[in-house]
């Protein structure tokens, strides 16, 4: 075998020296198959014998067969991938699982969040230290793989080169395509290849050949932003080699599959030094070499780790202190590059730190707080005169450099996100050295970004402040997290506490700021302080030492400690409410809301409210009075400042403070939330503090304090606060904003007065102090605060008093006052209100009386005029026949119609001024059958007879609202004008395409594209000499949105009737001559000029869209679109109102037509209520000669009958329900004349023609102007004998067939619907985790998304895809619509949970998915990871908008009403 050849390493660095220069890069593009065969047979198949011994196919079964796997998973996540992590049982958030051993473990069941991966973690099932509980799951599977081999030939190669493209992160695609364009002049489709290679690989070569030529490339590099693109000119053997070598690491990576002994071999060789000491093991040399690597090579290498390092116990302990030791450099590498952190090995902390023994292992061995503290330092380095941070003048890079770094207090979380339970002298020791480090940290934020009151003009430039608050979010849950560790041992809570007040005591000493010491004396109290003025000093509100303090404070340790700079935070805040610090613009008043804000006041506001309660809790309150009324600046006036007084005595809910727990403090919050307004579950959770792992406890105590409302078809599922717990509601809150404050107060007495209790918001009983905070009561009975309230009770007392307020009477009131005296109040003011009130109603009476008694002659001529419109005469719905000799005679009605333009009112007349709706016409395949179809060449396309599969046909809807025609032309006009007169620059997509003929109605903003005239009813039985066109009774009540469109459409095909050529031999052409209005037969065409123009132009839109030609007056099928187009549209309300049954073609059976007409279709290839329509609406054109009624509505029965007759004997051919041709020879024989011998083939044939029946009564309905009855309106048992009475038709229809008894059996087919979706998200999750993108080798998707039509799975979004369509690249999902939906799509974009809806190139929306979590919300972008489950009434909503051709209007609702829509490039989708 080969492998005898090889003796040791230096045979095979030559044997790899020689072949692989000779196997890879052999050409300007990659042969990835043919590389992989070479490699596999020449280079990888000899080691695998050397391994094994023997041959591999034997060797390594037998290695398998005595392996034992890791217990851990170790599942390498890849981008979008699903994970899920249990938040009853994980240890931390990054604790997850894959998708397999998630559905194979118990925390299935539990609280789980559901995310999608970024790329580059593992799954932690088996790791014990990552789960509380269940750490396992029921099996893991090991990959095996199979190679063959084969005979090649090695060809000798020449000295080549190869110009290389790098990936980085600073350059667009766009970027990128430009300059390889003009670098190495390759086609666009070339260069979006070479990016698209780029992006996912990190690098590709764009040029071979000889160095000149290559260096050439990269000299052109011209790109046109200021950092130009990275290349570099590679000899073709050193990319050779690299090659290799990343085929050589997944090589290993699988080979270690096989057996633990080898994995355990690789671990232990890449970890050994090296001859050159210290950081020379392989695996520090690929660490510290891993910025300059491409991301392709840094993925691979990742993953070997993963697989190897990471799987094992030992090594993983032994490669987390390598890790530890490399720390400084490999961030100081990652703040130097601009790949992501997701591919860089820093991110591999995150594996490291998390673990709960490997973290203090760290933190006593290596140091690791104080390194990553240090580390976090070193890239801060700018500092003011202090040493303080200072963020002003930061630089672009800088602050991209203070992003990238943020990411280090992301690895100060994980090393104490675990809390020890035994603490060692090494780890107290360490901690605390760590705990010095981030003093200095804070020591560096204390005071920073200082500010001074602006006076005089307002502030020339807002000062930087969002760094320093950023920096603060960060390290909130870092300082809490710290404040845990020291609570935990009392010895290092001791040795913290002194720590910190030692830096405070540095920070703060002596008072440099310049105040002087001064002496305040109030009521026979005096004490000393130092005169310093908030609204004249420097203030800062970053204060995070002396809130540290405060945090250790509530773990009962207290030193009299000073409380000067929280106070003067609160000093500011409230001045700056006061409108004090306006001139300093908005940053501050930004500043003052993140003080505040959720995020950040658990360690900002909060902590100097604890302050302050100590400092009241250690001094006397007379002294600590004083000095608040002076930094107050209100010390002469004795003013208050009340809501301090109040937080300092009744804000007892934190633990330390007032004898609760944790879950009181929670509930308070939820109670003071609700209280505003009820609130959804994401809405509470977002006004919750959360802790280290992302929980706020809400779960465990929202049952206690709410209700859970569910949601309907829209909004969000809701908590409302139980009624018991309103008694809890404090009005003075200290965590409410005075909006929230003002919202919560209404809120309240408005619930208070339905349940007729009185207004009065009394605060709620307090728990009480612990002991230690006792004292803070003796505020309340101090000397001066007497005074300062004697004080405002004076000043309220006075006639011009104008110092007091009523928020400071309230107080003083609620101190002191009895709530008696408040109710009396209440009452008194009541009763006046009452007394107002019967007054003003007396007045009225005797005003609408007198009213009456001066226009009784008006008023009894209106009684008269309603008298005589309610004798209208009323026809029984026994006598309602729609059409033929009996039909019903119904009196027109006069109708008076209003312009929404010019508000003028007009009668409906065939021979007065055009009345014309807004509407829009649309190609649908909503109905099709057959989404498969190729659509013929239009301009040679026949349209007469429409197939029943209904591949693509015609819908018209319209918004309703009707208009002069004139006026709309004018309207139409400006809107075109306006268009134009627009520069061409500035034009941008807009939710409608005036070129294309495109407007929005003047009055509800719906999307149409043509009109349509309203007209009297064409077929009255008062005036049957004339030939009408159709009209549409405007009845707001009883029609439906969708009929109203099909009667337009119907009605407004008549005029087109010269154009019925097509239909035969029998047509007889009709020309107007345009002058006398007479046409060669002597008929007179009864409309307008101005209806006849409206027609037209209804009649050519519909030509041009449903054909996609240009306009043509003349072509004959203009008047056959807009049969279709009626046809198809009651066709869609059949499918909306009730069940629109479809047909199934079987070419097993076909009625071949007469050899004479053998170009006529087959009777199966023929949409029946199509062909209704076009022969009932061409029928007078061909039988001018006699107008009659009796014989036009004769013709109308006849044709009617005949047309059903041909459906009935349709869908008997198309029926698979038993034996055919036994039903087909008993219905030969019987010709039917016993029912009750064939009740199924009856039932069945009931049930096939009802859609018909139904399309067709809503035809005549509108065609006739025949009241429907009330029956056929309904679903009902009697539904089918009411519309054969209706229509003329024997309820027994095989009456029809008693002259010709050749009929068939029937079959009833289901409507088209969305495609089914599952309860579960996560599976679909799953399935688009699987879906690979099928242009790009089986990598996958980035944006996986499914049509809800078909069901087709889509790669959207990405340059990989883009197809090109009409002259123009377009998305895959855009392409897709063209032949799924005819330019309509509903898609979802599985990734994201959200639903696409996209209509042409230019218009799209996104819209709420139907999928809901257990609160009821939808969860868009899958970031609160809850379960998801399908709202099967919401994606009913979603199927009727569909159903409804309903998916443009709703994409222009959203463009106008989000103009952000319109300038998303949609066609990229």
């Amino acid at each position: 075998p080969p492998c005898a050849l090889i003796l040791g390493s230096k045979e095979v660095y030559q044997h790899l020296a020689y072949y692989v220069p000779k196997i890879y890069c052999r050409g300007p593009n990659p042969a990835p198959q043919r590389e992989d065969m070479l490699a596999q047979h020449v280079l990888l198949g000899p080691m695998e014998w050397y391994l094994c011994g023997e041959d591999p196919a034997f060797g390594f079964p037998k290695l398998e067969q005595a392996n034992k796997p890791s217990h851990l998973c170790g599942r390498v996540f890849k981008v979008g991938e699903p994970t899920y992590s249990c938040r009853d049982c994980a240890v931390d958030p990054t604790c997850v699982l894959c998708m397999e051993c998630f559905l194979g473990s118990i925390h299935r069941e539990h609280r789980y969040r559901m995310t999608t991966s970024g790329g580059g973690g593992f799954c932690d099932c088996g790791d014990t230290e990552a789960w509380k509980e269940g750490p396992y799951c029921q099996k893991h599977e090991l990959n095996t793989s199979e190679t063959a081999e084969e005979e090649v030939q090695l060809s000798e190669k020449s000295d080549t080169y190869y110009c290389m493209l790098f990936n980085d992160e600073v350059h667009t695609y766009e970027q990128v395509i430009y300059t390889l364009q003009k670098a190495v002049n390759c086609t666009q489709k070339e260069a979006i290849g070479f990016a698209t290679t780029v992006d996912r690989d990190g690098r590709r070569s764009v040029r071979y050949g000889d160095f000149q030529y290559c260096d050439q490339a990269k000299s052109r590099n011209t790109s046109r932003q200021t950092k130009p693109l990275k290349v570099q000119v590679m000899h073709s053997s050193i990319v050779a080699h690299q090659s290799f070598g990343l085929k050589l690491l997944t090589w290993l990576g699988s080979v270690i599959g096989y057996s633990d002994g080898l994995r355990r071999i690789l671990c232990q060789v890449g970890l050994q030094e090296g001859p050159d000491g210290e950081n020379s093991s392989l695996v520090d040399k690929l660490m510290l070499y891993d910025s300059k690597l491409w991301k392709g090579a840094r993925n691979v290498y990742h993953q070997l780790f993963m697989s190897s390092l990471l799987m094992d116990l030992k090594y993983k302990k032994l490669f987390a202190i390598r890790f530890a030791r490399n720390y400084r450099q490999l961030q100081r590498d990652y703040m130097e590059d601009d790949h992501e952190r997701a591919v860089s090995v820093a991110a591999l902390s995150v594996q490291l730190f998390t673990v709960p023994t490997l973290a203090r292992m760290l933190i006593t061995e290596e140091n690791l707080m104080t390194t990553i503290i240090k580390t976090f330092m070193d890239h801060l380095r700018h500092r003011d005169i202090q040493g303080r941070f200072q963020f002003e003048r930061y630089t672009a890079l800088q602050a991209f450099k203070f992003r990238r770094v943020q990411s280090l207090i992301l690895d100060l979380k994980y090393v104490l996100i675990s809390k020890p339970t035994e603490w060692s002298d090494d780890l107290r020791r360490k901690f605390l050295e760590g705990f010095d480090a981030f003093l200095e940290l804070l020591k560096c934020m204390q005071g920073m970004d200082p500010i001074t009151r602006q006076v005089g003009q307002h502030i020339e430039m807002e000062p930087e402040w969002e760094a320093a608050f950023t920096l603060q979010m960060k390290l909130t849950l870092v300082i809490s997290m710290m404040q845990d560790w020291c609570a935990l041992d009392e010895k290092v809570l001791i040795e913290a506490y002194k720590k910190c007040l030692t830096v405070l005591m540095q920070c703060h000493s002596g008072f440099t700021d310049g105040e002087q010491p001064i002496v305040l004396s109030m009521c026979g109290h005096s004490v000393e302080t130092i005169r310093y003025c908030v609204s004249q000093e420097k203030v800062s509100i970053h204060l995070p030492v002396s809130r540290l303090l405060a945090g250790m404070n509530s773990w009962k340790i207290f030193q009299e400690t000073k409380n000067e700079h929280p106070l003067r935070c609160l000093v500011l805040c409230a001045q700056v409410h006061a409108g004090m610090w306006r001139r300093n613009g908005f940053s501050l008043v930004n500043q003052i809301y993140y003080y505040h804000n959720v995020k950040c006041r658990r360690e900002m506001f909060d902590k100097d409210i604890v302050m302050l309660q100590t400092g009241v809790s250690m001094m006397d309150p007379n002294h600590f009075l004083m000095i608040m009324l002076s930094r107050f600046e209100l010390y002469q006036i004795f003013s208050s400042p009340d809501y301090v007084y109040f937080m300092s005595t009744g804000e007892r809910f934190s633990p330390g403070i007032g004898q609760v727990n944790a879950t009181d403090e929670i509930k308070r919050e939820i109670i003071h939330q609700l209280s505003i307004r009820p609130m959804a579950h994401s809405e509470l959770v977002k006004a919750l503090p959360e802790d280290e792992n992302r929980e706020t406890g809400m779960e465990s105590v929202i049952e206690e304090v709410a209700c859970f409302k569910k949601p309907g078809l829209t909004g969000r599922g809701l908590y409302e606060l139980k009624p018991e717990c309103a008694k809890n509601f404090n009005l003075y809150f200290y965590h409410f904003s005075r909006a929230e404050q003002s919202k919560a107060e209404e809120a309240q007495r408005k619930l208070k007065r339905q349940n007729r209790e009185d207004t009065a918001l009394p605060p709620p009983a307090l728990p009480p102090f612990c002991p230690l905070f006792a004292s803070l009561v003796n505020i309340l009975q101090s000397d001066v605060m007497l005074c300062i309230m004697g004080t405002i009770l004076q000043w309220a007392v006075e006639h011009n008093g104008y110092a007091w307020s009523e928020s400071m009477l309230q107080r003083v009131w609620a101190f002191y006052l009895n709530y008696c005296l408040y109710k009396a109040e209440r009452k008194r003011k009541a009763e006046i209100a009452r007394l107002r009130r019967e007054k003003i109603m007396a007045q009225m009476s005797e005003m609408q009386r007198h009213f009456i008694n001066e226009n009784k002659e008006l008023f009894q001529q209106t009684l008269e005029e309603s008298g005589r419109e309610s004798t209208f005469p009323v026809i029984s719905d026994a006598k309602l026949t729609a059409l033929g000799p009996e039909q019903t005679r119904v009196a027109e009605p006069r109708q008076v119609v209003m312009c929404i333009l010019c508000q003028e009112e007009q009668e409906v007349k065939v021979d007065s001024r055009a009345m014309v709706l807004a509407a829009f016409i649309q190609r649908s395949t909503v109905l099709s059958k057959n989404r498969n179809k190729i659509t013929p060449d239009p301009e040679k396309y026949d349209p007469l007879f429409m197939h029943p599969d209904l591949s693509c046909g015609t819908h018209t809807g319209s918004c309703g609202h009707i208009m002069h025609a004139h006026c709309w032309q004018r309207y139409f006009d400006a809107v075109q004008a306006k268009e134009q007169r627009r520069q061409q620059r500035l034009r941008v997509h807009t939710s409608y395409d005036v070129e294309n003929g495109e407007f929005l109605c003047p009055l509800c903003e719906c999307l149409s594209n043509t009109v349509i005239p309203l007209l009297p009813p064409p077929r009255v039985l008062f005036n049957r000499s004339q030939v009408k066109a159709l009209q549409l009774l405007r009845n707001e009540d009883c029609a439906s949105k969708s009929e109203e469109i099909c009667i337009f459409v119907c009605g407004n095909v008549i005029i087109f009737m010269e154009g019925t050529k097509h239909l035969g031999s029998a047509t007889m052409e009709l020309r107007d001559d345009g002058k006398s209005g007479k046409n060669s037969l002597g008929f007179q065409n009864p409309y307008s000029e101005s209806i006849k123009e409206m027609l037209t132009t209804f009649g050519t839109a519909t030509y041009k869209v449903g054909l996609k030609v240009h306009p043509n007056e003349e072509d004959p099928r203009v008047p056959i679109m807009c049969w279709g187009s009626c046809a198809y549209t009651i066709q869609t309300i059949g499918t909306d109102l009730l069940i629109w049954l479809l047909y199934r073609r079987f070419s097993e059976f076909s009625l071949v037509p007469n050899e004479k007409n053998g170009n006529l279709p087959c009777i199966l290839d023929i949409d029946m209520f199509h062909l209704l329509v076009s022969l009932v609406l061409s029928f007078p054109a061909i039988h001018c000669q006699d107008f009659s009624g009796v014989s036009l509505g004769t013709g109308d029965l006849h044709l009617f009958h005949l047309v059903t007759m041909a459906h009935i004997v349709q869908i008997l051919l198309t029926s698979s329900t038993g034996n055919q041709m036994f039903f087909f020879s008993f219905i030969l024989l019987s010709a039917l004349k016993e029912i009750s011998s064939g009740w199924h083939l009856w039932r069945n044939l009931k049930v096939g023609i009802m859609p018909f029946l139904r399309c067709s009564a809503l035809f005549f309905h509108y065609l006739n102007g025949v009241p429907a009855p009330s029956e056929i309106q309904v679903n009902g048992a009697n539904q089918f004998e009411h519309l054969c009475s209706y229509l003329s038709l024997p309820n027994n229809l095989t009456c029809l067939f008693q002259e010709n008894s050749e009929i068939l059996n029937t079959y009833a087919r289901e409507s088209n619907k969305l495609i089914d979706l599952p309860d579960d998200y996560s599976c679909l999750i799953n399935q688009a985790s699987n879906f690979s993108c099928p242009k790009s080798g089986g990598d996958k998707s980035r944006a996986p998304t499914l049509c809800l039509v078909c069901g087709t799975m889509l790669c959207s979004q990405s340059y990989c895809c883009q197809t090109e369509l009409e002259g123009e690249d377009v998305g895959a999902c855009t392409a897709h619509t063209y032949t799924c939906g005819s330019g309509v799509g509903i898609f979802l974009r599985v990734r994201e949970c959200q639903v696409l809806f996209l209509a042409g190139k230019t218009k799209g929306c996104f819209y709420p998915p139907p999928y809901l979590d257990d609160y009821g919300e939808t969860d868009q972008g899958l970031r609160r990871g809850n379960p998801l489950h399908l709202c099967k009434e919401r994606f009913k909503k979603i199927q009727k908008l569909w159903q409804q051709h309903s998916i443009t209007e709703e994409i222009g609702h959203a463009q106008e009403a989000n103009q952000t829509l319109v300038g998303i490039d949609w066609q990229h989708l």
